[in-house]
């Protein structure tokens, strides 16, 4: 008999922000991959953030990056220190840094020294033919050798690296998982998913990704493309993503405030709840905060 979960949460994957620090957020309205977001041009603070998560049982959170100007990535991870030092919240960081550039272990360095919260970097390297779902440059950069070399900085700081790519870009992320095997690789959205036309490429590449030990998997972001909470896609999603991966590698997390635009995080919650409520208890455990909290070293 399947039945819910009903424990603790760790929200693997979240933001908040000041729009004075985005200039994607403040600026002119332009097509982004999660389509149209006047609702989100606006402050979403901390405060707002533990209101929704404590009321869908979330006691921890990590915060991901959310693309302040690459020169400021320092003064965003002091702020997220300071927000810590404020409220207990989040409880971890992931930062951002420009891997292309040879500057980039010195400004981690920098982040590091600022607080312990940081556990990695998010780069987004996600590349499509669309342009509004177009964020790198090219479709090829982890070849890069600074890129690659800054990889390898991330090792020596024992920090991660968040992975967000589409399907046709799973090849080169299956050569870099396994050209840097001491570095996590945490793979945004579930290898984001466009529709039905590109679930045999996407098939393919998680199938790859999953024979890297190293790769790990959240399970986010699935409105990003249908703008809805869709049960029948989420669980098409986890039953692929649990049947490649296992239930030990793969996170549950909410991609608030962007997902806000569609729903509300206890219906959002309540939909991955009913989609795993098929898994042992210990299954969904680990998937709805044991993994978070071994691949984000949290103490919880």
């Amino acid at each position: 008999m399947s039945e819910a979960y009903t424990g603790d949460i760790v929200d693997s994957h979240h933001h908040i922000w000041r729009t004075r620090d985005l200039p994607w957020l403040s600026g002119p309205m332009v097509p982004r991959i999660f389509g149209p977001y006047e609702a989100i041009r606006r402050d979403y603070l901390i405060g707002e953030y533990t209101a929704e998560a404590t009321a869908s049982g979330i006691g921890e959170s990590v915060y991901v990056q959310t693309n302040w100007p690459l020169d400021r990535v320092v003064d965003e991870v002091r702020w997220l220190r300071d927000v810590h030092q404020e409220t207990g919240w989040p409880t971890a960081v992931v930062a951002a840094a420009d891997l292309f550039d040879d500057a980039a272990p010195e400004v981690m360095r920098r982040q590091a020294a600022l607080t312990p919260l940081v556990r990695g970097v998010r780069q987004q390297l996600h590349w499509h033919q669309r342009p509004e779902f177009r964020y790198a440059t090219a479709p090829d950069r982890m070849r890069d050798p600074v890129f690659r070399k800054n990889i390898g900085a991330l090792a020596d700081l024992g920090w991660l690296f968040e992975l967000q790519v589409f399907p046709e870009q799973m090849p080169d992320a299956v050569a870099l998982a396994a050209a840097f095997p001491d570095v996590t690789f945490v793979l945004v959205h579930a290898g984001m998913l466009i529709g039905p036309q590109y679930a045999e490429s996407w098939r393919a590449g998680m199938a790859a990704l999953a024979e890297r030990p190293n790769v790990v998997v959240k399970l986010t972001g699935q409105g990003t493309f249908v703008h809805r909470v869709d049960p029948g896609l989420i669980s098409f999603v986890a039953g692929e993503v649990i049947g490649r991966f296992g239930a030990g590698r793969a996170m549950f997390g909410t991609n608030f405030p962007v997902e806000k635009l569609w729903t509300t995080m206890p219906h959002l919650v309540g939909t991955w709840k009913d989609a795993l409520a098929h898994l042992s208890p210990a299954d969904q455990r680990a998937i709805f905060a044991g993994n978070a909290r071994r691949v984000y070293g949290l103490g919880g």
